[in-house]
Formats: C-alpha cells, structure tokens, sequence
C-alpha cells in the first residue's frame, strides 16, 4: 500500500498547487529507500519522501543527501495476533516471547527498539525477551502475519487501521507513546547539490506543500477523497488515519526533532555517529513559508510559522 504519509504530494497534485508554482512533476512510488536514495543519486529523482531512520543512517555512509523538509510526523506502532490479547493499546510487554514482524532500518523498527530499551526488555528468542525476525519492506512484514509462526508485526499508516478491520489488536500508537511523541518520520530529501544549485524550484516545491497542508487543514473531506485516489482503500480508514490523532502530515523540516532521533539511534548501534548539520537545509522551507505570509497569512500558515520558530 502507498502510504498517508505522502499526504503532502497526493494534494498538491489533485489541488493544482504543483502547476499553480509553474512544476511539472511525476510522483513515483518505489518500494524502498535504497531505491529512493539510488534514484536521487542517478538523477532518476528530484525529490523523495523517505523515512527519517534510513535517511540519517544513509547520510552516516556518506550519501550526500539532505533533508529539506517534513511529510509526516508519528504515524507507526505495531498489531498482535487477537489470540495473545483482548484489547488494544496494551504496550510493549504483550511482545514478551513473541515473534515480531518488522523492517530493518526503518522507523517503526527503531521506535520499538526504544520502547523495548526503556522498559527494560531484550531482544532475542526467549519467554521474557522479544524476537524481531526482518523482512525487506513493510508490506512483506505485514503479510508474515499470515504465518503460524508471526505473532505481531509492525505498521505504519494505513496498515494499522487495515489490521483492525481484519480482527488484529494495535499494541501501540507511536503518536500515544510519550518517548516517541512528535518522532518525525517521513523526510523530503534531494540531493544536496541539487538544493544548493537551483534553490527557488525546490522554494517554489516548498510551496506547494505548504498550500497543500493549509488545504488539509481546511478541506477534510475532499483531502480523504484526494488520499484515495492513490490508496485503494475505504474513505473511512484514511480518515482515521489523517485525521485520527496518530500523526500529523505537515511539511515543517523538523530539525530539532529528526537531529534528536540520530542521536538516538546512534546510541542504539543502528548507525555511526555522524555531522548532519551540512545534510539539513531549513533554508528552503523558511524562504517559502516566508513568501506565503506576506502574500496572505492566516492562522494556519501562522502556526506553522510557530512550529519552525520551535522546532529549526
């Protein structure tokens, strides 16, 4: 399944904003992050929405690519077999000698290993201790629990709802987790070239996905039917995913946060510690929001000036 959390870019091209900025642009979906990363590199891609785990550990290998900007903040959890327990939202500990379903070097994957670290359970096979078993993309993750030998898998949005629908239990919301609340996930990223040599199209991109929040913000209906067109799935489950409380779809780069997540999953072992100053470019969203608001400021376009003044 394609995936809310490119909410963004579904709005900006049914809304027109892409055109309305003078882009021509083509959304593409490729089924990893390598591939994304690959497609930068080769000039494949202008831009991608990638994950803000395998963004930093690919910057830590020395791909010069920067973030740019958000798509989605929270967004993930993870769903149990309803065999192992009755209700939803029952925490990390239903996962104790379970088989976990996840993806490796993802940001699902990270934040259960957060979870798992500060309530002091261990990874590996055992009654007290949880074993991840890997696959290489979330849909492969999510269809192992069709497996005997699968307990819970990870999700992120529109799997949890669809897990629901199918009689799976949440075992938790990565938004109602208080050390993963406001993780940032899905990244804008571009080559870091690309940004420095032609900054007013990725200023004028900008653009458009901050007309495309304000839209979503002011227009929830047609922004479901918009999300639909490129997820096949019921207006209902989208609904709940944009507008349930379980992540938020704005474009803000999130600096402080993402910075925050590397430092972490350096601690983890996930990936070397590394300089990402010279990989992350707020220069570009400041200059489109900063447009925006002297063209026609209200509050929404406030709040997100706000947030930024927060959070860069």
């Amino acid at each position: 399944l394609n995936s809310t959390a490119h909410l963004l870019a579904f709005v900006a091209a049914e809304e027109g904003y892409f055109e309305e900025e003078g882009l021509n642009v083509t959304l593409t979906q490729f089924s990893s992050a390598a591939e994304l990363v690959n497609g930068l590199e080769s000039d494949k891609l202008d831009v991608a929405f990638i994950g803000s785990v395998p963004t930093l550990t690919f910057q830590s290998q020395g791909h010069d690519i920067s973030i740019f900007g958000g798509a989605m903040t929270n967004g993930h959890g993870y769903v149990i077999k309803p065999e192992f327990t009755d209700k939803d939202e029952a925490g990390v500990e239903i996962l104790k000698g379970r088989n976990v379903a996840s993806v490796k070097n993802s940001v699902q994957d990270a934040e259960l290993q957060i979870l798992l670290r500060d309530a002091g359970i261990e990874i590996g096979e055992g009654d007290d201790k949880v074993n991840i078993v890997y696959f290489d993309s979330q849909k492969d993750a999510y269809a192992a629990l069709l497996n005997s030998t699968i307990d819970a898998a990870s999700v992120y949005s529109p799997y949890a709802s669809l897990a629901k629908s199918q009689g799976y239990k949440v075992v938790y919301y990565c938004a109602h987790e208080e050390a993963l609340e406001n993780q940032p996930c899905c990244r804008q990223v571009a080559k870091t070239s690309s940004l420095s040599d032609n900054p007013n199209t990725f200023t004028a991109l900008e653009r458009a996905f901050i007309k495309a929040y304000h839209f979503s913000q002011t227009d929830h209906e047609k922004t479901v039917q918009d999300v639909k067109k490129y997820i096949d799935i019921e207006e209902d489950f989208i609904d709940t995913e944009v507008y349930g409380g379980y992540s938020v779809s704005s474009p803000d780069p999130d600096k402080k946060g993402t910075v925050t997540l590397k430092d972490t999953i350096v601690e983890l072992g996930y990936t070397d510690d590394f300089d990402i100053e010279p990989h992350y470019n707020t220069d570009i969203y400041k200059a489109a929001l900063d447009s925006i608001l002297a063209e026609s400021s209200d509050d929404i376009y406030k709040s997100l000036e706000d947030h930024f003044n927060e959070f860069e």
